[in-house]
């Protein structure tokens, strides 16, 4: 019988399975706000539906039988909120998910396609977008069977972007909303996609009652992407009041809802002692060093190999700062069963080990890159941080620009690429570069090194208070109340 009255629908959920050579479920907690946030956001009963991402949680997934992983683990282990994890066909799953949404729709909005590799729209392609299909109706149909009477049901991001309008048909008394954390495509650049994708990607996000964007420059892009491709009527482009699409008789609101993080738990939680241990280590690598820091996962839209030619710039053209600054680079692989994602890992490293053989001196390594995932290293980094660089060639939102002055113990300086959605909130007290300009980062990286001290910390306290003004429960807060 549907009982939540809250469905918080995505394609990762709230923990994971490892394997174990016995045979207890072993638990791994996924990191982010969204779903800790869910709590706090909901009054009544919640429940999140994700898909089985591994072979261990396809596993845990067959053993409850239903898919709720209360059954298996209990909630206290899952964070409080009951969880559905869909076992969905690991065919459908690897074209729907690596296909369609990570190798295609994910370039589009990053707007990272390159002649000749991508695209390449063929009788495959189109198995694949069946795929895409499928996986986007066995959410609606779990959500269908999961949420009680007019619930409201928050869809999450690219890869489940039909769920809005199925849903729709399925159960019409739902409440409907879907957030986008990407970018979104311009239409010169959406249109590039074939146009029954296009029409059907536009048409099950219209399907929702509210649909949300990191920043004004994203839902501008959407709207004008459903007037170009679906003759939709739009409301609100001529300011910066409320947006709307006009579409079926059926009016969506299309709202502008920027994530920050939690402060509070993020401080205490880089308090920690696996934190305070990785700390030690870096500090005793780094001495009495300035420490320019970034951290990022090897996404090509990341933008990181540009980020080191400019710190070797830096130190070709302002010699002064050679041995008396280290960049502590973690570049954490991501996507490498996609071959693009090793390639560019592969380039990471090379060019990091090229800067240190070119520049470096005894007892000085200019650049100390990380590749091996560590949360809690991250988090000793940022307490360190002079500088923090973030140069994206096209992002959402990136919580990194907001997590590191949020625990900058000293203070640190951001260097923000303009093509990032979190210049909306932070770009008043950073140091705004163009991700292309090598050189232009290279001279924003020695503005923001020669900052004098106070000034830092009052543009860092600046930055932090920011940073922290759209926790996640808040975040999901305003999405709730955007359906009701």
């Amino acid at each position: 019988m549907p009982s939540a009255t809250t469905v918080l629908v995505a394609n990762r959920g709230p923990v994971s399975f490892r394997p174990a050579e016995d045979d207890r479920l072993h638990v791994v907690r996924g990191g982010g706000g969204l779903v800790s946030g869910l709590s706090g956001a909901d009054e009544g009963s919640a429940l999140v539906v994700c898909a089985a991402l591994s072979d261990s949680d396809r596993h845990a997934v067959r053993r409850s039988r239903t898919g709720r992983l209360e059954d298996l683990v209990g909630v206290e282990e899952l964070g409080g909120t009951p969880v559905r994890m869909l076992d969905l066909d690991p065919v459908t799953f690897t074209r729907a998910y690596q296909v369609v949404a990570n190798s295609t729709l994910w370039f589009a909005h990053h707007m990272l396609w390159s002649a000749p590799s991508r695209p390449v729209f063929d009788r495959s392609f189109a198995r694949d977008w069946e795929a895409y299909e499928a996986y986007n109706a066995a959410f609606a149909d779990a959500v269908s069977e999961e949420a009680g009477p007019g619930a409201h049901v928050l869809v999450q991001d690219y890869h489940l972007t039909l769920v809005p309008e199925m849903l729709r048909t399925r159960r019409p008394d739902l409440r409907i909303g879907h957030f986008s954390h990407t970018p979104w495509a311009p239409p010169e650049y959406f249109r590039l996609l074939p146009e029954r994708m296009g029409r059907a990607i536009l048409e099950g996000l219209l399907g929702a009652d509210s649909v949300g964007f990191h920043t004004r420059r994203w839902a501008e892009a959407f709207v004008r992407c459903c007037a170009d491709t679906l003759g939709a009527g739009v409301d609100g482009r001529a300011d910066d009041g409320p947006l709307s699409v006009r579409h079926h008789g059926r009016r969506v609101r299309v709202d502008v809802n920027p994530l920050g993080v939690d402060a509070p738990a993020l401080r205490a939680r880089a308090a920690a002692r696996d934190v305070e241990v990785r700390l030690e280590t870096l500090r005793e690598q780094v001495a009495d060093l300035r420490v320019l820091v970034r951290v990022d996962r090897t996404e090509l839209s990341k933008n990181i190999v540009r980020g080191l030619l400019a710190y070797r710039e830096l130190l070709l053209t302002q010699p002064q700062w050679r041995g008396r600054v280290v960049h502590l680079a973690f570049a954490y692989p991501s996507r490498h069963d996609l071959p693009e994602y090793r390639a560019y890992t592969a380039e990471v490293m090379s060019t990091a080990r090229a800067i240190n053989d070119e520049l470096g001196s005894p007892g000085w390594a200019p650049v100390l890159l990380h590749v091996e995932d560590d949360y809690a290293r991250s988090l000793a980094a940022y307490r360190m941080a002079d500088v923090l660089l973030v140069n994206p060639l096209r992002d959402g939102m990136n919580l990194v620009a907001k997590e590191g002055p949020v625990l900058a113990e000293r203070g640190c300086a951001l260097v923000l690429s303009r093509e990032a959605g979190a210049v909306d909130q932070l770009g008043e007290g950073a140091f705004l570069v163009n991700p292309f300009d090598v050189s232009g980062t290279a001279e924003a990286l020695h503005a923001a090194l020669s900052l004098p001290e106070a000034d830092r910390r009052e543009r860092a306290k600046r930055l932090a208070e920011a940073a922290g003004a759209h926790p996640p429960s808040a975040w999901l807060r305003r999405q709730l109340d955007a359906l009701a």
